[in-house]
């Protein structure tokens, strides 16, 4: 079954003993309940109904936190970056053997992801509908305030249902809340879902605000989600209304100018953990808000761990002798500057060297951007032998050009210090602590117009929005000859590294290219009819990701590989299984596709 909603569970049972009375009966043996939670009794106001769209906040920031956070499976379904542990197999690297409808049940740190998206992204549409189903049995101050509370609920279950329609295709279409268990559910068609949100985002942009607190659904937020389901309709006009109801609103701004208590420089104060959320931060459409003590995760972010290097181990000196060492332990730190990273999100040549042209850009400048050869040998034993390489730079090759470095894969790449820099007091040596984390940002708004503009052949609108996004970052601007899709793509993952679900908006592309017929720059035309076996989604991958491309081996010897039909990831099986009385369809390639039936055309409220 999807998920198990009960109306009453107990929050604790009475087993002390109780007054007794001169019988000599039993009745004092009974358990009673000191409390009940009953909906009926407790969704009676907007403070109650906020509650729930706080449980629908904090179901979305769990895609960012912790070890193997799931954004990271996003992050390797994609040209962008791969699975960098090499110690051990099953970390997802070889995805033909791996992405199986039985394996993607699993949600642990050594494997993709999948089951927290079905898992999570249906619990959060669970807490949406309980205030969608339940908006008229409270009482409000206002209707302005029940149609904001609407909705902020409207938003929330629209964000899962885009995100699954992206990664699993066709899926159950849940619009209401559930008393009971349910095992009969059926999967329905994608564009279907998708128009019916559409519907829901074009009331709630009305209803909601840009005044309110960080963390909380703003209109700038709803805009810039419509403007994804519009695009992936193929509603290209309306895209660029919404995107730009968004830009010339008012409320929201791309910072061009260093600012916050940091001012170093404008890419670095943009991703500060103390600027995120100040009041003259303008370019948070939509945040996370996780702050040491709230009762997030454990450990915060973790995120320099995932996405800085494993330098601390596997690299040697010229002179052959062990040269770092990420512990707190040496005279120098280094670890407390960079974090104690263990490559587990590993950039491809792509995005680590091919999309950085342009020396000007402060997204790749030095001191926002880190490479291992601005590291230092800082192992002790060096500055106890007196090793002439003690406090030198880093060296991939020693002078005969051999390889100083036993596992490249996982040590040595270069990463975006200024955004994966998150200081942390709880860890030691640093992996990331805690901090706001931007969902949506106005610098993707103008890359999701830019690409409505590319659809309608407006090149040169098209070059105006991406050279928003570049000028502030102090890159040259482009004409509108230099604009089409890997262009918009390239500036993506520039701007929105850690931050976009790549696989999500590649497959979202992926099916614009099907449903247009209009060709990609590769030449080449798609259609809908053979989606999972010939698609731009694995095309573009297999472009730029040399790993796959080429399928590198690690160390422990597994293979990168990809196919085309993971342009859709399968649906988990265990929810297959505890469905009998209906049918959730497999997608093509995975076991069990063979028992699918037509999906739904409808969605019946």
């Amino acid at each position: 079954m999807l998920f198990r909603s009960k109306h009453i569970t107990f929050l604790s049972i009475l087993t002390a003993a109780v007054l007794v009375t001169s019988s000599c009966g039993k009745d004092w043996l009974k358990p009673e309940p000191l409390s009940f939670y009953e909906p009926d009794l407790t969704y009676v106001d907007a403070a109650a109904m906020r509650s729930a769209l706080v449980a629908c906040a904090r179901n979305a920031r769990i895609e960012y936190y912790g070890d193997n956070p799931p954004i990271l499976t996003e992050m390797l379904f994609s040209e962008i970056t791969v699975e960098g542990t090499t110690d051990k197999s099953g970390p997802a690297q070889d995805l033909n053997l791996l992405i199986t409808p039985d394996l993607a049940n699993l949600n642990n740190a050594d494997r993709a992801r999948i089951f927290h998206y079905w898992s999570e992204g249906y619990k959060g549409i669970k807490y949406a509908n309980t205030v969608i189903s339940r908006i008229d049995n409270a009482k409000y101050a206002s209707d302005a305030e029940r149609n904001a509370i609407l909705g902020s609920a409207y938003f929330h279950r629209a964000m899962r249902y885009y995100r699954l329609c992206m990664q699993f295709g066709d899926v159950p279409a849940v619009m209401k809340e559930f008393a009971e268990a349910k095992t009969d559910f059926f999967s329905t068609k994608r564009d279907v879902i998708l128009a019916y949100i559409k519907k829901d985002l074009d009331s709630a942009k009305d209803w909601v605000g840009d005044n309110v607190n960080r963390g909380e659904v703003t209109k700038g937020a709803i805009l810039h989600l419509l403007t994804k389901v519009n695009l992936a309709l193929g509603e290209f006009d309306d895209a660029i209304e919404s995107a730009t109801a968004v830009i010339n609103g008012g409320a929201y701004s791309l910072m061009r100018q260093p600012f916050g208590s940091t001012k170093k420089n404008v890419i670095w104060d943009l991703h500060r953990p103390e600027n995120k959320s100040l009041g003259e931060n303008k370019e948070g459409l939509f945040m996370i808000i996780d702050r040491f003590g709230d009762g997030g995760y454990d450990g915060g972010m973790r995120i320099m761990r995932q996405a800085v290097p494993y330098w601390g181990t596997n690299v040697s000196t010229p002179s052959g002798k062990k040269g770092t060492n990420d512990n707190t332990n040496p005279e120098f730190v280094q670890s407390n500057l960079y974090g104690r990273g263990i490559g587990r999100c590993r950039p491809t040549p792509y995005s680590q060297y091919e999309i950085w042209s342009d020396t000007n850009d402060l997204r790749h400048a030095k001191g926002n951007w880190m490479n291992m050869e601005d590291l230092v040998y800082n192992d002790m034993g060096l500055k106890n032998s007196n090793d002439p390489y003690y406090m030198k730079n880093l060296q991939l090759r020693n002078s005969s050009g051999g390889l100083l470095c036993t596992d490249t894969i996982r040590s040595w790449f270069g990463w975006p210090h200024y955004k994966v820099f998150i200081p942390d007091t709880e860890n030691s040596p640093m992996q990331g602590g805690h901090s706001d984390w931007y969902i949506f940002r106005l610098a993707e708004t103008y890359l999701l117009r830019a690409e409505a503009y590319y659809w309608k052949d407006q090149l040169g609108l098209a070059a105006d929005d991406i050279n928003q996004v570049r000028t502030r970052a102090h890159a040259a601007p482009i004409d509108a000859a230099q604009v089409n899709i890997g262009t918009i793509l390239d500036e993506r993952a520039r701007e929105l590294f850690y931050e976009e679900p790549r696989k999500t908006e590649l497959t979202r592309i992926a099916l614009i290219f099907a449903r247009t017929g209009k060709a990609a720059y590769n030449g080449k035309t798609y259609q809908m009819d053979n989606f999972s076996d010939n698609n731009f989604w694995y095309d573009r991958t297999i472009e730029k990701n040399v790993f796959y491309r080429d399928g590198i081996v690690t160390n422990h010897g597994d293979k990168y590989t990809v196919s085309p039909f993971h342009v859709f990831w399968p649906v988990p099986a265990r929810s297959l299984q505890a469905n009998p009385n209906g049918v959730i369809n497999q997608n093509k390639g995975y076991v069990g596709y063979e028992k699918n039936i037509p999906p739904s055309d409808e969605i019946v409220d």
